[in-house]
């Protein structure tokens, strides 16, 4: 467990790095298993789903070397095991996405249920869907996805439903090595998606986006090991940018990349801040007070639904009424709560839309007349801290940042470390800025995965 004490009040000012993007570092390692020769993987953020990703690939029988902070090498040679350990399912969501190498190496996996953040259901669903259709056979086993692939896997044309950025990426390394082509149609198009494709693409695949949203993937039987770049994190980007503006700071994020933030950067001008755009990063402040101002979260190129709870802070020190519009995932206002507590005036409420199917991104089959997918900010308003808890990565972020604009001490308690899961070093880095901020954490026991069970799993196959 980590304890944050924040004491509010104080503007941030100076310069922070920032490093690889979390959701494109560790799939990157992932998509190395595909190769034959060891791959190096730079630009890397050290964070905890790299950790657990790192520990998957350990326990498959692979190694992966960290010769910086920054900079792992991937060595798929000793590849033996093809169910991953049933831990990573409840760390992180990158069980799934080893589908595709171990497939391809074995002819079957045995992974685990996706974890990751409390913020909704992640339907795995539109994955097992898309690997039916390259003639994967799935079956449910003690809780365990129990896949294989008798023929081998063959190309399809797949359409997804609704958007799956997983999903995508899941599909891509499943069908890099499939006999024949396949159309994935309706695919994510974030950024993180085409950093992946880079990578597959230099290692020998032959993937190409046609549309916006339709990926064609020509099977190869062969690839290489190659030196990658992983772009940088969006997220953390926002997250600096954000208590920047919230403190009335002036903070200039190296390493940001203006290319793959636009919607982000055009509501910050629209509230009334300023980004200055430079070749080694992008620097933000504000001038004169913030305006209310309303987002709504989409897949990319929209406003990333990681954003929202960020911005929902920042608005609470803006002039008037702002609106926030969840439509990615069905629960995730899960923190109004807490920020009322803390004095924020935060109404949560249902937006009236003629056809929910077309607008939201989850299953309406989750949803849940308990659940809110728009919240109305009213500020400027005063925050006092408080002592609050938390259960994932961009919600710890966030009440950080709240602590950072409220009056006294605020105590996160990060019982899972959940922080750690999607930055480096986010207390550290925010006090080089000038933040008043202390953490404490309990050693964690070391990941035990359980190998009788999993023994006893291979026997059954």
């Amino acid at each position: 467990m980590a304890k944050y004490v924040v004491t509010g009040g104080f503007p941030l000012r100076g310069q922070v790095q920032i490093f690889g993007a979390k959701n494109a570092g560790f799939k990157a390692m992932i998509a190395a298993l595909l190769c034959d020769s060891p791959s190096k993987i730079n630009n890397l953020s050290r964070v905890g789903d790299i950790e657990t990703t790192r520990e998957v690939i350990t326990f498959l029988g692979g190694k992966v070397f960290f010769l910086d902070d920054h900079t792992a090498k991937v060595d798929p040679a000793g590849l033996k095991r093809y169910q991953a350990p049933m831990d990573c399912g409840a760390k992180s969501r990158a069980g799934m996405m080893f589908a595709g190498p171990l497939l391809s190496r074995f002819g079957k996996a045995v992974l685990p249920r996706p974890g990751g953040d409390k913020i909704g259901v992640r339907p795995v669903d539109r994955h097992l869907a898309g690997l039916a259709a390259l003639g994967v056979k799935i079956a449910v086993r003690d809780g365990l996805f129990v896949l294989s692939a008798p023929k081998g896997l063959h190309g399809s044309r797949f359409r997804f439903p609704k958007n799956s950025h997983t999903g995508t990426e899941t599909l891509i390394m499943a069908a890099v090595k499939a006999l024949g082509r396949t159309v994935l149609e309706n695919a994510a198009a974030e950024p993180e998606v085409d950093n992946l494709i880079a990578f597959l693409n230099r290692a020998g695949a032959r993937i190409k986006r046609v549309r916006p949203r339709t990926i064609v993937i020509e099977g190869v039987s062969r690839m290489r090991g190659i030196t990658h770049l992983v772009m940088a994190d969006r997220n953390a980007a926002v997250t600096f940018a954000c208590a920047a503006l919230a403190t009335r700071g002036e903070v200039l994020v190296k390493g940001a990349d203006a290319k793959v933030l636009q919607a982000f950067l055009k509501k910050v001008r629209e509230a009334g801040g300023a980004t200055e755009i430079q070749e080694d990063g992008i620097n933000f402040y504000r001038e004169k007070p913030l305006k209310a101002t309303g987002i709504v979260t989409a897949p990319y190129p929209g406003f990333m639904t990681d954003w929202q709870t960020l911005w929902t802070v920042l608005m609470t020190q803006a002039q008037g009424q702002s609106t926030v519009w969840e439509t990615v995932f069905e629960n995730r206002f899960g923190y109004a709560p807490i920020l009322a507590d803390m004095g924020a005036k935060i109404t949560l409420f249902n937006p009236k839309i003629r056809d929910p199917e077309e607008v939201y991104n989850f299953d309406l089959a989750d949803d849940s007349p308990d659940f809110w997918h728009g919240a109305k900010i009213s500020g400027p308003t005063k925050l006092f801290g408080r002592t609050v808890t938390v259960n994932d990565v961009r919600t710890g972020a966030m009440m950080l940042l709240a602590g950072l604009i409220s009056q006294g001490e605020t105590t996160v308690l990060d019982t899972k470390n959940q922080i750690s899961r999607g930055y480096v070093n986010l207390a550290s880095d925010l006090a080089s800025l000038g933040a008043k901020i202390k953490v404490t954490k309990e050693a964690e026991s070391s990941v035990i995965f359980k190998t009788a069970q999993v023994k006893a799993l291979e026997t059954q196959n």
